[in-house]
């Protein structure tokens, strides 16, 4: 007979069947809709869970997360926009030799030229007349190189700001983003400032999977991408959370004195945490900045932040499968919030109001389920058994002494 405490595991096992299914048996007209969703439900999952382990776990609260997703992204961009490799130098770009080929960077690019009508590189093509071929830099090592810079830059800001606490954090963190943000929008000149840089495709030439050929906007190998993306983190968040380093994460949590009193480096584990959830965070940002083909510095906006911060506080900040599942249908709930309505004579614009409705739905959560929504079921589950087996044990001693006293007469 299946026990209730293993009932989480057998409903996380249902989850991950039902989404790696659902592409393959969904088949309404909204498909490509339904599917966007998905994948965007996945992007905030990852950020919403690694927040949790950030803020929840550890007690970290920071406001720099969509930052370093900045940076996995506009690493992932630059990188997919300015590097090349050839097989032979161009002698027009600045280029290095990398064993048999060289590494082509091109000239800054501004708000006017695209990536091939880069002066350097065209007059590079125009010499070879087609008889070079140059290949961009893979897709995979983009998103790794972005994953990676975002793990430096968060060893940096951790080292700098992880002394300081509670609301200094808050604000330092917060600064930064947006210091990041203004960087990004003022450096025209390789950004593209607002205008947003432009980046191949997650599968530019498309890709063959099950048999079936899928083209570079198709929706499945993304999806997919990012599922297992989020499953990875998931997985990786949750041999932390049960290991030593867990257990001294939540002691930071807890009372960070009394944690240092006892031997825990403090320091080391709060920088330990805040690499962690950062390449997680820059992971996400730039496989997402590889999906859709375009990154701008309005996705680090600190309105951006605050919709993680409340999706992984709705779905539960103390459990970070709580916050991603939280996070995945609060994504849903806000794409359904955006048809509007007519009341009477009132039509109401839902494209704004929706925004509303999620802080409304916010602050019932902290007044009434501080814990989030999905927590108290996880709990029942996972730990509604101990009162119970509290109450026998307490009461053994009883019948103990109930059956001496019978005995004695």
């Amino acid at each position: 007979m299946l026990k209730k405490t293993h009932a989480p595991q057998m409903i996380g096992l249902v989850l991950v069947i039902f989404f790696a299914l659902f592409p393959f048996v969904y088949s309404a007209n909204d498909y490509p809709y339904i599917m966007h969703i998905f994948i965007t439900g996945f992007f905030y999952a990852i950020l919403a869970s690694s927040w949790s382990m950030l803020a929840g776990y550890a007690g970290q609260f920071s406001f720099g997360h969509m930052g370093f997703m900045g940076i996995g992204a506009y690493t992932a961009a630059l990188v997919s926009h300015y590097f090349y490799m050839s097989p032979v130098p161009t002698n027009f770009c600045t280029e290095f030799a990398i064993g048999d080929s060289y590494l082509i960077i091109l000239n800054p690019i501004g708000v006017t030229s695209s990536t091939l009508a880069q002066d350097c590189l065209k007059q590079a093509m125009e010499v070879w007349n087609g008889s070079v071929e140059v290949t961009p830099i893979p897709v995979w090592l983009s998103i790794t190189l972005g994953t990676l810079m975002g793990g430096i830059f968060g060893l940096l800001v951790g080292a700098l700001v992880l002394p300081l606490r509670a609301a200094y954090l808050a604000l330092f963190t917060l600064g930064f983003s947006e210091i990041l943000r203004a960087v990004i929008s003022a450096e025209i000149a390789i950004t593209r400032g607002q205008a947003g840089i432009e980046l191949r495709y997650m599968f530019e030439d498309g890709i063959t999977l099950f048999g079936r050929r899928f083209e570079q906007t198709d929706k499945l190998p993304a999806y997919f991408v990012m599922f297992f993306l989020l499953l990875l983190c998931l997985g990786i968040l949750a041999l932390l959370a049960r290991s030593k380093f867990g257990l001294f994460v939540r002691a930071l949590r807890e009372d960070q004195d009394a944690a240092a009193a006892l031997g825990v480096n403090t320091t080391r584990y709060k920088v330990m945490v805040f690499v962690i959830t950062s390449m997680m965070a820059a992971g996400a940002g730039a496989a997402m900045a590889h999906y859709v083909g375009i990154v701008s510095p309005n996705n680090i906006v600190i309105l951006q932040m605050s919709l993680v911060v409340a999706m992984a506080v709705i779905g539960g900040v103390e459990n970070f499968v709580a916050a991603a599942i939280g996070a995945i249908l609060l994504e849903f709930m806000l794409e359904m919030l955006r048809s509007s309505f007519v009341i009477g004579p009132i039509e109401v614009d839902m494209t704004t109001w929706r925004l509303v409705v999620f802080g409304v739905l916010l602050m019932l959560t902290l007044r009434f389920s501080p814990k989030g929504l999905l927590m108290p079921i996880i709990e029942y589950f996972t730990r509604g058994h101990i009162a119970k087996e509290t109450v026998a044990k307490r009461d053994e001693p009883k019948m103990g002494d109930a059956s001496r006293t019978e005995s004695s007469q």
